[in-house]
């Protein structure tokens, strides 16, 4: 009786684990250069299609490795050029990659979870529950995937994934390990050779794991504010129990200080109507931040189907930025995308549910809506 081997998923290994795997099966260090090249590179799967390396070596490979991403299940586009996929992972459940085309930029959205644990009230995901951690290849995969279908294949400079924010489903401070590793990808010149000041994290709060991010990795972060009091927080972003605003703000402060660079914190703001959108509360805001050196994103609230909150008037959205720029802030107001489509922020998962596309859901509240320098854009328009 013979038993199956388990192969090796080449897709979601750094240079450096790449480089072990081939010690590990006797081979010499620079194939891990030549095979990365081959994956992120010009999206190659099929180890006989790496026409550099030798034909035993590649014989080899497709006894005890392979080249697997994530399941595409859709992807559908916009006519304003915004792009979704939604893929499925090993553990079953779906989750959602969207891309955002703006001039120049083109800004992938990266789910790091299915579903999430941290339940912001506002947040359509959070509703969902968590079900799964994505692992690294299920991460970069997506990255994968989007390069692909671009035919960004060989990589050119005229690419059109220029940005990637890790602001789709889930915490990504939570799957800190798989996390970190592709974003590590996403900056490699062997892998997708983005700017660090172009890969951003964002977070809801997990303070220990702030900390931590700073021994491995130099990329932007956005902190998911919503809140301008400890009381108010803790009733929108459940984990400010645990870590208060004081103790969230000292430990971004921390980690940007080891950036070295004159870069600052984003922080993101979505705004309820009647909840979080008075002047008073930009006050509070204003004296919060005060020694916290950062940019400001505002983010009007997209509804969805039984969340309790509704978007502010542009007027007092108006107001509230207003009061933010007297106080020497860059402020940035989102503005919506996809408005051709008939279906609000959050109606896009009783679709996919009908479908059986099992789409955890939806890259919104905290999430895509929140995406650094990104138009605000209901996901479930597409």
């Amino acid at each position: 009786m013979t038993t199956s081997t388990v192969k090796t998923n080449l897709l979601g290994l750094t240079q450096q684990e790449m480089e072990k795997f081939f010690d590990s099966i006797g081979e010499k260090r620079f194939r891990a250069g030549q095979v990365m090249k081959w994956i992120h590179h010009f999206g190659v799967d099929d180890f006989d299609a790496m026409t550099n390396v030798s034909k035993a070596l590649r014989d080899k490979l497709k006894v005890i490795a392979e080249v697997r991403g994530p399941e595409v299940v859709s992807e559908d586009i916009s006519t304003d050029g915004t792009r979704k996929w939604v893929v499925r992972v090993a553990s079953g459940s779906c989750v959602e990659t969207v891309y955002i085309p703006q001039g120049k930029r083109g800004t992938l959205c990266v789910s790091s979870q299915a579903g999430c644990a941290l339940d912001c009230s506002f947040c359509s995901t959070g509703k969902q529950g968590f079900n799964s951690n994505l692992t690294a290849a299920e991460v970069i995969g997506q990255v994968w995937i989007a390069n692909k279908s671009f035919g960004s294949v060989p990589a050119t400079v005229d690419r059109a994934i220029t940005n990637v924010v890790m602001m789709g489903m889930g915490e990504p401070l939570l799957n800190f390990d798989n996390v970190i590793a592709a974003m590590h990808l996403m900056m490699d010149d062997l892998g997708y050779g983005i700017s660090k000041r172009r890969v951003t994290l964002s977070t809801s709060g997990v303070v220990p794991m702030i900390d931590e991010l700073a021994k491995h990795i130099d990329v932007s972060l956005a902190l998911s504010l919503h809140a301008p009091n400890d009381a108010l927080r803790n009733q929108l972003v459940p984990i400010n129990k645990k870590y208060p605003l004081k103790m969230l703000l000292e430990s971004c402060q921390r980690y940007m200080a080891t950036l070295g660079e004159k870069r600052v914190l984003t922080i993101e703001y979505t705004m309820l109507k009647d909840i979080n959108d008075k002047v008073e509360h930009a006050v509070e805001m204003i004296e919060l931040l005060k020694n916290t050196p950062c940019k400001i994103n505002l983010i009007p609230f997209n509804p969805f189907p039984h969340s309790g909150y509704e978007r502010p008037s542009n007027n007092a959205i108006r107001r509230f930025q207003d009061q933010l720029h007297q106080a020497g802030y860059n402020v940035t107001v989102r503005t919506t995308r996809g408005e051709d489509i008939d279906a609000a922020c959050g109606q896009l998962v009783g679709q996919v549910l009908d479908r059986t596309r099992r789409s955890e859901r939806y890259i919104a509240g905290r999430e895509l809506n929140a995406a650094d320098d990104l138009p605000l854009i209901a996901v479930n328009r597409i």
